[in-house]
């Protein structure tokens, strides 16, 4: 026993002291992002190399201005999906009683769900050990396509009067990116029964970010004879492509856990749980969120036979500027199929607190659009959606245990409403052993 658990230590300690990031580049991940809007030699985000001196810096104010940055919108929506990479439930799998003797014994009941709390403890002196393998592949953001961001910026404006007033202040510099992000997450996870109604646990992910893209930038003329290119002065051209990747691996936001069973009775049980996410994973290469986070939810669960239904209700705190705030509220079952295998299924929503902080640039307005007339244009930054990041998600998976104790887990994330970045389906697979 005291094998084990020296072994389980080290292998967190081992995890906490694991260097915080391991890329190979040079450069921070989040440059990435950036590069997908360089076009040539000049190195600035929508810096034109034809008379970069004079009309080639005349698009570099449309990335930035007073009601946001799109550079700084797509790297926070990167950082703060990762950051809400799941953590399995502090106390899953076996619950401990006592025999008649006063040996301790497993509780005859199912695993519990994976990603959800239920009210029950571990017990005083009893460990839980785990460590599960996440892998996400993002698809959309905001429900835009990833393989589909169309991005237009406009021109700065010369002069006093109006945006427009020059023929050449209508051209629009329009960028078409595909790009790809993937997350692979590894968390190990101990806990701890300190008394009998008392869990004390630790979570540790290594993060492993991937990002690439290619962008396609076109320049529309308002008129033939514009002074805007991309390209070289040797080789003009309203056209150009460029394109990026990169990797990051490091330690992530490591999570401190604490879990208290209020009352326990045959059929019902009530407890709380409070989380703290500390910010170890490095912010500039996508790991982590860059500030603490914190959630506490209160927790119900039921006892019928075979069946278990549970709700957690609570609320999650984010330090960060551009991170709001979120209700939580998780509502699920877990069925025993047999004395070996337990299925469990979730609705788990984070509801948005207040109005979005997570914000692109405004739509311009062109007042004196080419060729006359009183008719403003307003030229959106996206076709990304401006929306609150409400996320709503199905859980469903499987845990099979072994006559050793050890339990296999599998479980599936399905998007049901999308906010920040989404995969199609996010993959769980994990090991536990509880004793």
């Amino acid at each position: 026993m005291r094998r084990v658990v020296s072994s389980a230590v080290l292998l967190l300690l081992a995890a906490v002291s694991f260097p915080r990031n391991l890329s190979a580049q040079a450069a921070d991940l989040r440059e990435n992002i950036r590069d997908l809007f360089v076009f040539g030699a000049c190195g600035e985000p929508l810096c034109l190399d034809v008379d970069p001196a004079v009309h080639g810096q005349h698009f570099i104010p449309a990335i930035q201005n007073a009601q946001g940055n799109l550079l700084s919108f797509l790297q926070n929506s990167i950082g703060v999906t990762v950051s809400n990479t799941p953590v399995s439930a502090a106390t899953s799998g076996a619950i401990w009683g006592k025999s008649e003797t006063g040996l301790p014994v497993r509780t005859a009941t199912s695993a519990g769900p994976l990603f959800a709390e239920r009210a029950q403890t571990l017990g005083k002196g009893h460990f839980l050990m785990g460590v599960g393998v996440s892998g996400f592949n993002f698809t959309t953001i905001r429900t835009t396509p990833l393989n589909g961001l169309v991005f237009d910026f406009t021109h700065q404006d010369d002069g006093d009067n109006d945006l427009g007033n020059t023929d050449f202040e209508n051209d629009i510099l329009e960028v078409r990116t595909n790009l790809d992000v993937k997350v692979f997450a590894t968390t190990a996870v101990l806990t701890y029964g300190v008394l009998d109604r008392l869990d004390l646990g630790v979570a540790v992910p290594l993060v492993h970010t991937t990002i690439s893209g290619v962008s396609d930038a076109q320049i529309f003329p308002a008129e033939q004879n514009t002074p805007h290119q991309l390209g070289t002065p040797a080789n003009p051209s309203l056209t150009a492509t460029t394109s990026t990747s990169g990797s990051a691996t490091g330690i992530g936001d490591i999570a401190g856990r604490i879990k208290i069973q209020l009352a326990q009775g045959p059929r019902n049980g009530f407890g709380i749980l409070g989380e703290v996410r500390f910010p170890t994973g490095k912010e500039e290469d996508l790991l982590g969120l860059g500030d603490y986070s914190a959630r506490g939810i209160a927790i119900w669960s039921g006892r019928f036979g075979s069946f278990g239904p549970h709700v957690n209700a609570g609320y999650l705190y984010r330090g960060g500027d551009s991170e709001n705030d979120s209700f939580l509220a998780t509502l699920g079952f877990d069925q025993l199929l047999g004395p070996w295998a337990t299925f469990a299924a979730d609705v788990i929503s984070q509801l948005q607190v207040g109005t979005t902080k997570l914000l692109q640039p405004a739509p311009v307005i062109v007042e004196t659009p080419v060729g006359g007339g009183t008719s403003a244009r307003i030229i959106p930054p996206s076709n990304i959606q401006e929306r609150n990041d409400d996320v709503i998600q199905g859980s469903f998976g499987f845990k099979f245990t072994a006559p050793s104790g050890f339990t296999v887990i599998t479980n599936a994330l399905i998007p049901i409403r999308r906010g920040y970045l989404q995969p199609d389906v996010a993959w769980t697979a994990g090991l536990e052993y509880s004793f």
